[in-house]
């Protein structure tokens, strides 16, 4: 079976330190972050920016600090989002100007929910097929590799209108979100993650991201059906019910100790570089 190839998401856009005091906002927290989750064994980091409150937002300046001072201190593949609720669709555009290899492509519009209780909010975020498509031709202009963010079967269409012009990049790496509903996508069950994958354009890689208590259970399918698996803070903050996770490493370290129990060996960032047909530093 190829190898797997394991991101970590380190800090997302939404919730902060209120949610779980390890997770890191400024850019040297999230570089040391991101050389812990190298060394415990992951290929990407997927990086949102943050300002100097802790409120996400679009940067180029800050992403090239966390860009520049995780090169100087390891070989990851550097994914920056050019997602973002709330943040402007122009300074979602700005963090490609940091030149990371890869970066996050959102194929279609969700609802995010924040807060609890009385507290609890509808954030929207919008992307357009115009929109998309304007992302992905920056991407391809810049030599950066999209990474499709797939929240729901309905945005198979945009991947595949992507394919049909050029735009998806060779091959094809599609992250299909599997959410523990209010998020405007498809839940993480297994039933729903087959029928996701049922979608997939020939020749693609996958990967796959569970959002809060369900993130162990998609890592452990998708090791089991060749793809690769996400993990990390911005996704879920508990290491299990209860007990608060104590690091974005904590959650590689698992995922490496399922691969090997499962019988995937974990691929190097060079590795990855090759399966997802990066050029390289």
């Amino acid at each position: 079976m190829k190898k797997l190839i394991i991101t970590a998401a380190l800090t997302g856009g939404l919730h902060g330190k209120e949610a779980n005091p390890a997770l890191p906002e400024q850019p040297e927290e999230i570089i040391e972050e991101a050389v812990r989750c190298r060394e415990a064994g992951a290929a990407i980091v997927h990086l949102h920016a943050r300002d100097a409150s802790g409120k996400g937002a679009g940067d180029p300046g800050v992403f090239r600090r966390m860009n520049e001072g995780i090169r100087r201190r390891c070989d990851v593949i550097v994914q920056n989002t050019t997602g973002g609720p709330g943040i402007p669709l122009e300074s979602r555009l700005l963090s490609l100007e940091a030149r990371p290899e890869m970066a996050s492509l959102n194929m279609g519009t969700v609802i995010f929910l924040t807060g609890t209780g009385e507290a609890k909010r509808e954030v929207p975020f919008v992307n357009m097929r115009s929109e998309i498509e304007m992302f992905a031709r920056a991407m391809s202009e810049a030599g950066i590799k999209p990474e499709l963010e797939v929240y729901n079967p309905s945005m198979f269409a945009e991947v595949e209108n992507l394919v049909s012009k050029g735009l998806a990049g060779e091959p094809p790496y599609v992250n299909m979100v599997m959410n523990v509903g209010g998020m405007g996508g498809f839940a993480g069950t297994p039933e729903n993650l087959l029928e996701m994958a049922r979608h997939l354009p020939a020749g693609a890689e996958f990967n796959v991201s569970g959002i809060g208590k369900a993130q162990m259970a998609m890592n452990v399918m998708s090791m089991v059906m060749g793809g690769h698996v996400r993990v990390g803070l911005e996704d879920n903050v508990y290491y299990r019910r209860g007990e608060l996770a104590r690091s974005n490493a904590q959650f590689v370290e698992r995922v490496v100790r399922l691969a090997c129990e499962v019988g995937r060996e974990v691929a190097t960032p060079d590795e990855a570089r090759m399966m997802l047909g990066l050029p390289g530093l």
